[in-house]
C-alpha cells in the first residue's frame, strides 16, 4: 500500500512540474512582461516631462516647509513679507539693463525678499518668493513654451529667493552674503534649465546668458546688503 502511495505521489508531482515548466515556456515566449513594458515606458518618458515632475516636488516640498513654519507668522512677518515683496516688485520694473530675451539687471530687486527670508528663514521666505515669482509672470503677460517651463522661470526661480533665509544657519559675519549667493545661485540653475529644456538652448549658452544679468543683480545685492541689512534685520526682528 505504501508503494503504492508513493508511486502516485511521484506521478502527481512529476506531472505539476511538467505543468510548470510549460507555464514557464509560455511566459517566456509570449513577449514581455507588465513589468518590462512599464519599464519601456518609462524609458520613452521625455526628460522635460521628468523635470516637470521634479520641479513639482520641489515646489510641494517648499509648500511643507511653509505649512510646518505657520507658527511664525503673526502679524508683524505678514506686514513685513508684503512689503518686501512689493518693494521687490517695483524695484524689478527699474531696468538697468535688459536682456534680448527676457532678464535684466535692476536696483537689487531680489533684496527685499532675500533680507526678509534671513530674518524670518527659508519657510516665509518660500512663500514671500512665490508670490513675488506670481507677480513676476503677471508684470509682463508671462509667455511660457510648456507648464514645465512657467514652474522653472517662474514660479520655482522666484521662489528658491527664500533660500537666503539660510543665513540664520551660517555664521553672522558672511553668513547673509553666502546664502545670497547660494539663492541666486539657485535662481540660475531654474532659468538655465528652462533654457535648456524648453527652449532649445545648450547647457552653456543657457547658464552665461543667465549668469550674465543675475550676475551683476546678486553682486549689487551683497554690495547693497552690506550697507543697509544690519539695520533693516533690526527692526525686522525688533519685538
Amino acid at each position: 500500500m505504501f508503494e503504492f502511495l508513493a508511486g502516485a505521489l511521484a506521478e502527481g508531482a512529476e506531472e505539476a512540474t511538467e505543468e510548470v515548466a510549460e507555464v514557464v515556456e509560455e511566459a517566456a515566449t509570449s513577449g514581455p512582461s507588465w513589468l518590462q513594458d512599464a519599464i519601456s515606458k518609462f524609458g520613452k518618458t521625455p526628460l522635460e516631462a521628468w523635470i516637470t515632475f521634479a520641479a513639482l516636488a520641489v515646489l510641494g516640498i517648499a509648500l511643507l516647509v511653509i505649512a510646518r513654519s505657520q507658527k511664525k507668522w503673526n502679524a508683524k512677518v505678514l506686514a513685513f513679507g508684503a512689503l518686501s515683496i512689493a518693494l521687490s516688485f517695483v524695484l524689478s520694473c527699474i531696468r538697468l539693463f535688459r536682456m534680448p530675451n527676457g532678464g535684466s539687471v535692476t536696483p537689487a530687486s531680489m533684496l527685499p525678499v532675500m533680507l526678509f527670508s534671513a530674518a524670518y528663514g527659508v519657510g516665509p521666505g518660500f512663500l514671500a518668493g512665490l508670490v513675488y515669482g506670481v507677480l513676476q509672470a503677471l508684470q509682463g503677460g508671462a509667455v511660457f513654451a510648456e507648464v514645465g517651463q512657467f514652474l522653472l522661470d517662474y514660479l520655482l526661480a522666484f521662489t528658491v529667493l527664500g533660500l537666503a533665509g539660510l543665513a540664520k544657519k551660517l555664521p553672522k559675519t558672511w553668513g547673509l552674503y553666502c546664502a545670497i549667493i547660494i539663492a541666486a545661485l539657485a535662481r540660475v540653475i531654474c532659468h538655465t534649465l528652462a533654457g535648456v529644456l524648453f527652449w532649445d538652448t545648450a547647457p552653456w549658452a543657457s547658464f552665461v546668458y543667465n549668469i550674465t544679468y543675475l550676475g551683476p543683480d546678486t553682486l549689487i545685492c551683497i554690495v547693497l546688503a552690506f550697507m543697509i541689512a544690519k539695520p533693516v534685520m533690526r527692526i525686522m526682528k525688533a519685538q
